[in-house]
């Protein structure tokens, strides 16, 4: 066997290959394995066939239904009414400050003889429109902040960005302890604006940054090149392909709204009126109960961290799947 004959054979083979392939419009290659001629997904698409199967974005996603749908039925399924006094009778300053549970009233009740767990269904509904409504006005201004900056750049860009770097400086609590404290009374609206004003930076940078990497892409290039006007392509090309981390980053900033909002209404800085309950408030209660009844802390305090870990591991996971970086 000359050496020649090893290479004839070799070519031989990828000329026949090469036929059958042209002969027969196929394209399947025995040794390299076959090609999949399936469909392409979009992203949207493709990110739910992952989390679908992501336990962890399964029980975020659960635990955030539940607590979403029993702030929204709360009213109807409290046994009582948050603000009764039911239990005052058994209220005894030095020997019994707080009642117990006993039938009827399962986890018993707060100093002023209000039932606890009445108290605590009907406070997931004040926590939920806390949060959510300072999530979207922070989200707002964040875009406004993100887009003017974005859309611009220049001077403009610069200036922004000096702002939100000036308010990111600043701890986030103390920023929303701040702005609540200079409101004459305090309530749950100054609440909202406090925490929704911590949020516009992170959105604003979030969604400049987005922007900027638009500016330079493909299809930005294109529509300019083909004399597309400035706002056509801000709005129909650069927001749109943006907001996707913006969307994602709002699921965690939810539960971060939550915890800050819970923190002003402890320090004594939410609504001053206990007839409306909220889980915050009823924390900054019990605090001189702590040694004595803890459960009047301990209850809204689990609410608080089951609730805020719900919105985390499901933004977690939005994140993750939508991240081209961190598909498996």
């Amino acid at each position: 066997m000359t050496p020649a004959n090893p290479m004839k054979r070799r070519k031989d083979r990828i000329d026949a290959l090469a036929e059958t392939s042209a002969a027969g419009g196929g394209t399947t290659v025995l040794e390299a394995g076959s090609i999949d001629d399936k469909p392409g997904v979009s992203l949207i698409a493709s990110a739910w066939q992952r989390l679908r199967r992501n336990p962890v974005f399964l029980l975020g996603a659960s635990i955030t239904l539940v607590f979403v749908v029993l702030a929204l039925i709360s009213p109807f399924i409290a046994p009582h009414d948050p603000a009764a006094n039911l239990l005052i009778d058994q209220v005894r300053p030095q020997s019994n400050p707080v009642p117990g549970p006993q039938p009827g009233f399962p986890l018993g009740a707060d100093d002023a003889g209000r039932d606890l767990l009445s108290r605590l269904l009907v406070g997931s509904q004040q926590t939920l429109i806390v949060g959510v409504f300072a999530t979207l006005f922070g989200l707002a201004g964040g875009l406004t902040l993100g887009i003017t900056a974005g859309a611009f750049g220049g001077w403009v860009d610069a200036l922004v960005m000096r702002i939100v770097d000036v308010l990111l400086s600043i701890p986030s609590l103390l920023l929303a302890f701040s702005i609540a404290a200079i409101a004459a009374r305090p309530s749950q609206i100054t609440v909202i604006i406090a925490v929704a004003a911590v949020q516009v930076p992170v959105f604003a940078r979030l969604l400049r940054g987005s922007m900027l990497a638009q500016r330079g892409s493909d299809h930005v290039l294109a529509a300019r090149a083909l004399g597309v006007n400035q706002r056509a392509i801000v709005f129909r090309h650069m927001i749109p392909n943006s907001l996707g981390p913006v969307i994602v980053q709002s699921t965690l900033v939810l539960a971060i709204s939550i915890i800050d909002a819970a923190a002003l209404s402890f320090l004594g800085l939410g609504n001053p009126n206990d007839r409306q309950p909220e889980w915050g408030q009823m924390l900054g209660r019990a605090q001189k109960y702590i040694y004595d009844n803890p459960q009047l802390a301990v209850y809204p305090a689990l609410c608080i961290i089951v609730v805020a870990l719900g919105f985390t591991l499901m933004g977690e996971s939005l994140r993750e799947a939508l991240d081209p970086k961190s598909r498996r």
